[in-house]
């Protein structure tokens, strides 16, 4: 096969993956954050400790991260025609991509949110702050920088599935390799959808690393740590309490 033949196929491959991957990493960002906060609150010592809902989700996001793509690809097939009419296509990829990437993000996500510092939820609530105020305040953007690098591995993550899923007709490079690459011996085409793939994961990976490390130092991390301030929404009159108050963390420079 000439590369004036191999470059139309590997152009609608690479959108394909493209199209795939981006909108299951939407959905899984969307879906997997709440759902990793929420695995933190509610554990023992959380902000809304509920030991069996913590379990419940534990043990879900558990099965649902043990389960093989391949496997998983092939139990949802009756949902992923409900939802877009079809099994086949990059759109019906999309939902078992996106079911699979959701417990996987939150699991990082988890991680990520364990790792701020305690003190300063201690502090958001010793100044009257309520839970959403800690979440939305301290836990997420002390947490930004893993947090990008999460989602960073759960979009290398994805274009991995997305090979595998191109073996059931989802389309995508993963195809290709498959059709042209396996079952028709074009060997030279498969080492080249090899090599679009990890120049892709190359770039992606390089670009996630330098959001978290730019994010990281704009933060101040490494410099003195964050010292928090009450913000009142308007100035207390005289023997009259504010309306409301907000709390906010504030980085010394």
């Amino acid at each position: 096969m000439t590369w004036s033949e191999m470059w139309p196929l590997l152009e609608q491959a690479c959108w394909d993956t493209l199209y795939m991957v981006g909108w299951s990493t939407v959905i899984a960002v969307v879906g997997g954050l709440p759902l990793g906060v929420l695995l933190v609150l509610t554990d023992r010592g959380g902000l809304l400790q509920n030991v069996v809902l913590n379990k419940v989700l534990g043990q879900l996001v558990n099965v649902a991260r043990s389960m093989p793509f391949i496997i998983l690809m092939v139990a949802l097939m009756g949902f992923t025609r409900e939802i877009t009419g079809t099994t086949i296509g990059r759109e019906a990829a999309i939902v078992p991509l996106a079911i699979g990437a959701i417990p996987f993000f939150a699991r990082l996500v988890e991680t990520a949110v364990r790792e701020v510092d305690g003190g300063l939820v201690e502090a958001v609530q010793a100044m009257g702050g309520n839970t959403w105020t800690v979440v939305r305040r301290v836990l997420v953007p002390e947490s930004l920088p893993s947090l990008i690098s999460s989602a960073t591995t759960t979009v290398v993550a994805l274009i991995g599935y997305s090979a595998m899923a191109g073996t059931v007709g989802a389309g995508g490079l993963g195809d290709i390799a498959i059709r042209y690459g396996y079952q028709r011996f074009e060997t030279e085409l498969m080492w080249v959808t090899v090599a679009i793939l990890a120049v892709v994961i190359s770039v992606i990976q390089f670009a996630g690393d330098l959001a978290a490390r730019s994010l990281h130092r704009r933060t101040g991390r490494a410099g003195t740590g964050p010292r928090l301030r009450l913000l009142r929404s308007a100035p207390p009159t005289e023997g009259v309490a504010p309306a409301s108050a907000e709390l906010e963390a504030v980085k010394t420079p």
